[in-house]
């Protein structure tokens, strides 16, 4: 993945988890990535000279304006987006209550508009903007983080509706982006061992689990893949990357990909 040295890349929701993990495997390949997050990004971010922390909240489309703005002004170009940033895993319980798993009938409203207005809208309105320029250079590669959720009914609704979008908005940007050699797909983690997670470790399974870092690795692969616009409008598993590509988690170990009869 040599040939990613001189890349930028841009990966919303960055200060913990998925997008952490991203941005430090992007940043450990020689791309110059710029690390959104709500919150100050913590010293393992803010201290990679690859890696360049803004606080930015994606439900606010100034902020993300600025963003651009701001990496354009700097860099000059945008080879890689990374839409990860996500809303609505907070407040699962409520008055005592744990409410992820109700009939939406019972759902609070809120967990919707979470999901999309801190989801799906931010990874369009970031896609909008990445793609402005990716179209001018010619290139570029826009992952979008979704689930199996998209497929099988996992939680709630608001959660598998919010999931289908994501999957639905790839397909039809990859169809306009296609003859500007710009790709974008859709990329399914497994059970990835976010800080969230290892709060309830003691109550999973976690021996086919993935690291952060594992799905930053898929994302690297990808962007250094001359082939990858022929993925382009494609859902794509990072265990099943791992093994077309060779790469494997930061502890050597191979997670086996998950199938849609695995999802519980």
């Amino acid at each position: 993945m040599k040939n990613l040295a001189g890349k930028v890349a841009l990966v919303t929701g960055a200060s913990r988890g998925v997008g952490k993990g991203v941005a430090l495997e992007l940043a450990a390949n020689g791309v110059l990535v710029y690390g959104t997050g709500r919150s100050i990004l913590d010293s393992t971010l803010a201290g990679n000279k690859n890696v360049i922390p803004v606080v930015c909240d994606h439900r606010d489309d100034r902020q993300v304006e600025d963003v651009f703005s701001q990496l354009l002004r700097s860099s000059g170009r945008i080879d890689i987006l990374v839409n990860n940033v996500w809303g609505g895993y907070e407040n699962m319980v409520e008055n005592g209550q744990f409410t992820w798993s109700v009939p939406f009938w019972k759902q609070p409203i809120s967990r919707w508009d979470a999901m999309f207005n801190a989801g799906v809208r931010a990874h369009y309105v970031a896609s909008s903007l990445a793609a402005r320029q990716m179209v001018a250079q010619q290139s570029g590669l826009i992952v979008n983080i979704s689930f199996w959720a998209a497929q099988k009914h996992v939680g709630n609704v608001a959660y598998g509706v919010s999931k289908a979008a994501t999957d639905k908005l790839t397909a039809d940007m990859a169809h306009e982006l296609r003859e500007h050699k710009v790709a974008v797909v859709s990329l399914y983690p497994g059970l990835v061992r976010t800080e969230k997670v290892m709060e309830a470790a003691d109550y999973l399974d976690l021996t086919n689990s993935e690291s952060p870092q594992f799905i930053g690795r898929a994302v690297a692969a990808l962007a250094a893949d001359r082939g990858v616009i022929e993925k382009s409008g494609r859902v794509l598993v990072a265990a099943a990357l791992a093994r077309e590509f060779g790469f494997t988690d930061v502890d050597g170990k191979s997670p086996a990909p998950l199938t849609l009869d695995q999802i519980p």
